[in-house]
C-alpha cells in the first residue's frame, strides 16, 4: 500500500491524491501540515528534508514535491493511460504540468491567501483583482489549447490534466467575475463528472 503525509485540503496532496485514484490505487493517508503541524519533526525531516507537503512512500522509496509524486505513480501504474507512452506526448503533459508551477500558483496563490485565508476587513483587493485578472490570462491559454479537444491530450485523461485540473476547482469556485472559456469550462465539466475528482479535489475550500 502506498502512504501519503498531507493534509487533504492542500492542493498539492490532492494532485498525488487524485493520481492515485484515478490509477486504483490504495493509498493510506496521514495527516500533517498546516493544523496538523509534524512538518519539522526529526522523522518527518528524514523522509522529506524540504519539510512541505506531500510525501509519498512506495515500499522502500520516499518521493516529494507533488508533480515528481504523481509522475512517479503515473510511469510505474498508468503507463498507456495516465502516462503517455510518447515521448512528444510526455513533454506536453509535462509543459502544461510545469506551467501549473511556474505559471498558474503564483496568482492563483494569491486568490487563494487573500479569499479564504485572510479576514475581509484585512484583504488586500486591488492585489486579489490583478492576481484574479492575471490567472484568468493564463486560463484562457490553457482554453485556447482545449479547443477541439476533451483533455489535455486529446481524447483521454492523462498526466498533463492532473495539476492545472486540481487549481481549476479553486478558480471556477472563487474567481466568480470571469469571461466565458467554452473549451475550459467543457474540460472542467468532465473533471467534475470524474468520482476520483470529487472525491480528492471537489472539497471545501479551507
Amino acid at each position: 500500500m502506498l502512504t501519503v503525509w498531507g493534509r487533504p485540503n492542500s492542493i498539492n496532496v490532492q494532485i498525488v491524491m487524485w493520481t492515485a485514484a484515478e490509477l486504483g490505487l490504495e493509498v493510506d493517508r496521514k495527516d500533517v501540515g498546516g493544523p496538523f503541524g509534524g512538518l519539522d519533526t526529526p522523522e518527518y525531516l528524514a523522509m522529506n528534508p524540504n519539510g512541505r507537503i506531500p510525501t509519498l512512500q512506495d515500499g522502500d522509496l520516499t518521493i516529494w514535491e507533488s508533480n515528481a509524486c504523481a509522475r512517479y505513480l503515473a510511469a510505474k501504474y498508468g503507463a498507456g493511460s495516465l502516462w503517455p507512452e510518447d515521448p512528444a506526448d510526455r513533454a506536453k503533459a509535462d509543459m502544461w504540468m510545469d506551467w501549473k508551477k511556474t505559471s498558474l500558483a503564483g496568482p492563483m496563490t494569491t486568490v487563494f491567501w487573500g479569499l479564504v485565508r485572510t479576514p475581509e476587513a484585512e484583504r488586500d483587493m486591488a492585489a486579489i483583482g490583478a492576481a484574479a485578472q492575471t490567472s484568468q490570462a493564463l486560463y484562457a491559454m490553457l482554453d485556447k489549447w482545449l479547443a477541439g479537444k476533451d483533455f489535455v491530450l486529446g481524447d483521454s485523461l492523462t498526466i498533463g490534466d492532473i495539476p492545472a485540473g486540481a487549481m481549476a476547482y479553486r478558480f471556477m469556485e472563487l474567481v466568480k467575475d470571469r469571461p466565458s472559456m467554452p473549451n475550459l469550462e467543457a474540460w472542467y465539466g468532465r473533471l467534475t463528472s470524474r468520482q476520483a475528482y470529487r472525491d480528492h479535489v471537489m472539497l471545501p475550500i479551507t
